[in-house]
């Protein structure tokens, strides 16, 4: 808690539930195939409304202000772009929301992208839930370049420290992240 107040940040009151209903200490698989003894799963906070509401409110300050929309990798991604989106127009921001599926639609279009597609050259920031070694977010990042628009930031919920920045920097990006796992590890909640 902030030594100037009783009443606990919205970083606080984010923190606080990332760790108590997010985090857990254990043996794991994680999707890179690594095996981690700490777990990250956002979506009990993302999927919650107060929890997005904090999620959206902290990620929607790194987006990029010349940003037309925001996109991310399904199914992380999904309430976060609608989540941000939501915060920038509740603060008369036009911000539209894309999702990226992990294959091509398997029929009709074909199309990779889901939303409101802004013209080409248009600056999109990519947001995440978590970044391990970053591979779901370039995913995401190429098919928006392929699709012809400028990505230079990625923003994350919680960096696990395992060299998604040095990914993200080795294709020009810039990682972002609201917290390092190694704060939400040591946090104890009150």
């Amino acid at each position: 808690m902030s030594e100037s107040s009783s009443v606990p940040t919205e970083r606080e009151q984010l923190l606080n539930r990332l760790a108590t209903l997010a985090y857990r200490r254990g043996d794991f698989t994680l999707a890179s195939g690594r095996k981690s003894e700490h777990y990250v799963n956002c979506k009990p906070v993302s999927l919650s409304g107060s929890g997005l509401a904090l999620i959206s409110r902290a990620m929607l300050t790194h987006v990029e202000a010349d940003a037309l929309a925001v996109a991310g990798l399904t199914l992380g991604a999904d309430p976060l772009v609608s989540g941000v989106a939501m915060a920038a127009a509740d603060r008369g921001r036009e911000l539209d929301a894309l999702i990226v599926r992990k294959e091509a639609k398997g029929h009709g279009t074909g199309a990779w992208l889901e939303g409101p597609l802004p013209a080409p050259g248009a600056r999109i920031t990519v947001l995440e839930d978590v970044v391990t070694t970053g591979g779901s977010s370039l995913k995401a990042v190429r098919q928006l370049r392929d699709a012809g628009y400028e990505v230079n930031r990625v923003v994350t919920i919680v960096d696990r420290e395992e060299g998604g920045d040095a990914a993200m920097a080795a294709d020009n990006l810039e990682l972002i992240s609201l917290f390092k796992l190694s704060e939400i590890a040591a946090f104890v909640p009150a």
